[in-house]
């Protein structure tokens, strides 16, 4: 069984939606019991750094999260603002992140003929495809963003997936259990179709 975290940002009936249609048992939950029996974790994201970390933390979830993934190495998906939410610090705001890969949020810059947020489609690659997530991916992979900042991991390797829009970024991040990525899988069809099956029967 999947648990999505439910902490209160919002309406993430989407994913869990979409792990309907696959035939994917999950649960979109806030309780601290229903995460301890979860093979699998998806962290959702939605709005502002700061709020959702707020939020997480006020919810009484992060030891849960941490016994899960840092001790007993859950797999762990983040998403959107729930993937930025896995590294230290955003330059969105002032709260700290969790901490559990070693990277930073930063803006994107100001660029000549780009809006700020990066809104829409946009093309992702990957260096190379050993993660399981990735084994599946199609070649020309399209997937659904709306952000104005981006992860910065510190160490090369934890960089799954990149894009580009102005500069080139990590699009998706990865470290042993732990996965996030910048796009929204719920939103991007089969391409997104396909990453989540690949999490929630792989990684």
């Amino acid at each position: 069984m999947i648990a999505i975290v439910d902490y209160d940002i919002g309406n993430i009936a989407a994913v869990s939606n979409m792990l309907m249609r696959l035939g994917i048992r999950s649960v979109v939950t806030s309780s601290a019991q229903e995460i301890e029996q979860a093979h699998k974790i998806i962290l959702p994201g939605n709005g502002s750094f700061d709020a959702c970390m707020k939020n997480l933390r006020e919810s009484g979830l992060v030891p849960v999260l941490e016994e899960k993934v840092l001790r007993q190495k859950t797999p762990l998906l983040g998403i959107c603002v729930g993937a930025q939410m896995l590294g230290a610090k955003s330059a969105e705001g002032e709260e700290s992140g969790l901490g559990w890969l070693d990277m930073q949020v930063n803006k994107f810059p100001d660029m000549d003929g780009l809006r700020v947020p990066h809104m829409g489609w946009n093309e992702v690659w990957a260096d190379n495809r050993t993660n399981p997530l990735l084994q599946n991916m199609e070649e020309d992979a399209r997937f659904y963003f709306v952000h104005s900042y981006y992860m910065e991991p510190h160490n090369p390797e934890d960089i799954m997936l990149r894009a580009k829009y102005g500069i080139e970024f990590a699009a998706g991040v990865s470290r042993g259990n732990i996965a996030g990525v910048q796009f929204h899988p719920e939103k991007s069809h089969r391409f997104g179709k396909q990453l989540l099956n690949s999490f929630a029967r792989g990684l």
